[in-house]
C-alpha cells in the first residue's frame, strides 16, 4: 500500500450498548505513522479499536483495516497486532513460550516462531528474562510482553490500548521510546489509544480526539502544539511584582500554571520583559516562545492575572 493511502478508515461509525451510545457518527482515516486516539475513560476509544479488530459489530457505519472489513476477513486479522489494556497473560508460562505460541497461532512454522519470539523479546528488552514465568514479572515487564505478542508475527499495523497503564514515569518514558523505535526500525504503523495527553504529545504524529463518543478534533499533533504569538516566563521569586511591572507597560499577562504567558504586538515585548524583570527584581528562570499543549483541548482558558487577583 502506497504511503499516504488510508490504512484504517471509519465512516459514520455508531455503536450503541442498549441505551448507551459508545460511538456517535464518527468518521476518520489513518495513514502510516503513529496516530494517537485520545479521550477520557468512556470516550469510545476501546470500542473503536474493538470494531476495527472485528471483535464487535457496529450498530451502523463502516470500518475497514488495510482496505478490508475485519469482521469479514481472517486474512486482514493476520496482518494486525493488538495490545489489550487489561492484564491477560498466562502467569505460569515463560515469555519465550508465550510469544512462540502466539507466533505459531498467527501461522508461523515452529522453528520460525521460536526465532521470531527471541528477536521480539530482544526488541522489547526482555531477552535476558525470557525463560522466567510471566507471573513473576513486574508491571513494566508484563506491558513489554503484551507489546511483544502484538509484534511477534510482524504485522503491518498494531493497536495499542493504554500501553503505559500502571507504569511509573520512568517506565512510561521507556514504553513510549519503545513504541517510537518500533515504528522507526520496523515500519509498523501504530494506533495508540490513551487518556494521557502528554504521552500522545511526545509519541504521535497525528491525533484523533474523542469525547463522549463523538469526534471533536483531529489532525497533526504539531498543529495543536505549534508556537503561538506569546512568550512563556518562569521566575524564581517576585512574580506578583513582575506582573504589575508588565501590566504597567501595557503587556497582557496570563497566569499559566507555574509561570506567566505574555502577549505583545511585536518583538518590543522582549524589551518590556527585560525592563519589568529589572524593576521587579525577579530572577529569570526560563523564557521561551510558548507552545500550546494538548491538555488545552479539554481545559478552559487560563485565568487572567486580574481574575486571579480578584479571587
Amino acid at each position: 500500500m502506497a504511503t499516504g493511502d488510508a490504512l484504517l478508515a471509519v465512516e459514520h461509525l455508531t455503536k450503541n450498548y442498549g441505551n448507551v451510545v459508545a460511538l456517535n457518527d464518527v468518521t476518520f482515516t489513518i495513514t502510516d505513522g503513529i496516530t494517537g486516539i485520545l479521550g477520557e475513560n468512556g470516550a469510545g476509544k476501546s470500542t473503536a479499536i474493538k470494531i476495527l479488530l472485528g471483535l464487535t459489530r457496529p450498530t451502523s457505519g463502516s470500518a475497514t483495516v488495510l482496505g478490508q472489513n475485519a469482521l469479514e476477513s481472517v486474512a486482514v486479522r493476520a496482518r494486525v497486532g493488538y495490545m489489550p489494556e487489561h492484564d491477560c497473560l498466562p502467569t505460569q508460562a515463560s515469555a519465550a513460550e508465550f510469544l512462540t505460541h502466539m507466533a505459531e497461532t498467527s501461522g508461523l512454522p515452529p522453528a520460525m516462531a521460536r526465532t521470531r519470539a527471541a528477536d521480539t523479546l530482544r526488541h522489547v528488552g526482555l531477552f535476558e528474562e525470557r525463560y522466567r514465568a510471566i507471573g513473576g514479572y513486574s508491571t513494566g515487564m508484563k506491558q513489554r510482553v503484551k507489546l511483544g505478542q502484538a509484534l511477534v508475527h510482524d504485522p503491518a499495523f498494531v493497536f495499542l490500548d493504554e500501553p503505559t497503564a500502571g507504569l511509573d514515569p520512568a517506565g512510561r518514558e521507556e514504553m513510549l521510546a519503545l513504541i517510537r523505535k518500533t515504528h522507526r526500525e520496523f515500519g509498523i504503523s501504530v494506533l495508540f489509544s490513551s487518556h494521557l495527553m502528554a504521552d500522545i504529545e511526545r509519541t504521535c504524529d497525528r491525533i484523533i480526539v474523542l469525547q463522549g463518543g463523538r469526534l471533536v478534533q483531529s489532525g497533526e499533533v504539531g498543529h495543536f502544539t505549534k508556537e503561538t504569538e506569546t512568550v512563556f516566563i518562569e521566575v524564581d521569586s517576585n512574580r506578583e511584582a513582575l506582573i504589575a511591572a508588565l501590566e504597567k507597560r501595557g503587556v497582557v499577562v496570563t497566569i499559566d500554571h507555574t509561570g506567566l504567558t505574555i502577549q505583545g504586538p511585536d518583538e518590543s515585548v522582549y524589551d518590556h520583559v527585560r525592563d519589568a524583570l529589572v524593576e521587579a527584581q525577579a530572577p529569570l528562570r526560563r523564557m521561551a516562545p510558548r507552545r500550546r499543549a494538548l491538555t488545552e483541548l479539554f481545559e478552559p482558558e487560563p485565568e487572567t492575572a486580574e481574575a486571579i487577583g480578584a479571587s
